[in-house]
């Protein structure tokens, strides 16, 4: 077998190029995303992002006069880069006399397992560990009242969060199955709010799926991020490997506009057509893997095969509101199991580590087909396409953004 495909694998654990090949009479077509091969920023480019924010005074400014700062991050389960852009957020604060005792990161993980040491050294690094305390969020206890939106949604947010009079936030901006494009005010909803807020804004009717300016989801947590006083957001977009290729810093609805303006032709990627099969890898999000099922719609109408590669070796995200919880319970929101498309004849998981479990975020179907060797996966593809196939391959699958 000639034709081979290369795609990312492992996020957080060294990450690395996984080489797959495809028969020789199979034709593939790559849909990357647009900006896929950019280069990562430098430190140089991070810190000027840092120091000209948008539609703000500088963190330096910003700081003087304050007692308490917290800066959030995202959770393990987002691929930013927090360690290369944290320093510089640090040397502002020092800049305005804040001192290191006064400073604590907080992981926005909403309603995800809490992260352990080993997570927050991947994203923080070993010298922040070393200087600040870390902290989870709790979603079920020690959050305050702040307010309630103009869509009637009550807003708690972490307690110690509340406690600072600085509050900074550092997150990315991608593709998402509910809010059109992460960030903004989600850092605060659901990143660091009670679980009934965040069923509550999660519930919210969307009119317009697909449409950023009108996401009601969206435009509620800007709202609550506002009660809850964020002063800043950094945030950026991230090339194939999740690196840092541009970086907003600001206001958090001035910055995050501009942030998702750049995402979205950034991550566009190119829609197959008509294709007996579709391989999407899973890498930025690989433990939310089943967001590449939206590009299933590559296949033909009259049905194909769908192989999803997934190789968590952290398995599928723990979801408090969401996640499957044993045969027959899950969390409050009934948003999963989701169904197989009914043009998919088989979905293949692909994976080189089995996790029987994480099958609950999909619904029980003979189609449905675990497999952990990739020639296994192959044989069975050519039983069901004797005479060759058309094949799409998404790199980045787990963040759809189709043109």
């Amino acid at each position: 077998m000639a034709n081979i495909i290369k795609l990312p694998q492992q996020s957080w654990y060294e990450p690395r190029e996984l080489e797959l090949p495809l028969p020789d009479n199979w034709q593939f077509e790559v849909c990357n995303m647009a900006g896929y091969n950019r280069p990562a920023l430098s430190d140089d480019q991070i810190k000027a992002a840092i120091t000209n924010p948008i539609g703000s005074p500088r963190i330096r400014d910003m700081a003087r006069g304050k007692k308490e700062v917290v800066i959030i991050f995202d959770d393990i389960h987002r691929v930013t880069r927090v360690a290369k852009i944290a320093p510089f957020v640090i040397e502002e604060l020092a800049e305005a006399g804040i001192p290191d005792s006064n400073i604590r990161f907080i992981a926005a993980t909403a309603n995800h397992g809490a992260m352990n040491r080993i997570d927050f050294a991947k994203k923080l690094g070993e010298a922040i560990m070393a200087r600040f305390p870390i902290y989870n969020h709790n979603p079920y206890e020690n959050c305050t009242y702040v307010g309630t939106t103009s869509r009637g949604t009550k807003v708690s947010i972490n307690t110690e969060v509340m406690n600072c009079d600085l509050k900074i936030a550092i997150n990315s901006t991608q593709p998402h199955i509910t809010h059109v494009f992460s960030g903004g005010g989600k850092i605060i909803v659901p990143g660091v709010a009670s679980i009934d807020t965040t069923f509550a804004n999660h519930t919210l009717q969307i009119s317009e799926k697909g449409n950023y300016e009108t996401n009601e989801l969206r435009l509620d947590a800007d709202e609550a991020a506002k009660l809850a006083g964020l002063d800043m957001v950094i945030e950026g977009v991230y090339n194939l490997w999740g690196e840092t290729v541009a970086l907003f810093a600001g206001e958090p609805v001035a910055a995050h506009t501009a942030s998702v303006q750049e995402a979205k032709s950034h991550y566009l990627m190119p829609r197959a057509k008509d294709k007996d099969i579709v391989i999407a890898n899973s890498y930025t999000k690989v433990t939310e893997s089943v967001a590449a099922l939206s590009t299933a719609v590559s296949l033909s109408e009259k049905g194909g095969d769908f192989v999803l590669i997934c190789n968590a070796i952290q398995g599928q995200v723990v979801h408090y509101l969401v996640g499957p919880w044993g045969k027959t319970i899950q969390g409050r929101m009934e948003l999963f199991p989701l169904p197989v498309p009914p043009h998919v004849n088989h979905l293949i998981l692909y994976t080189e580590y089995p996790d029987i479990a994480s099958h609950g975020y999909l619904e029980k179907s003979d189609k449905v087909m675990p497999m952990s060797n990739w020639d296994e996966v192959i044989r069975k593809l050519q039983a069901f396409h004797k005479d060759g196939a058309s094949v799409a391959v998404y790199p980045n699958g787990d963040i759809p953004c189709l043109s």
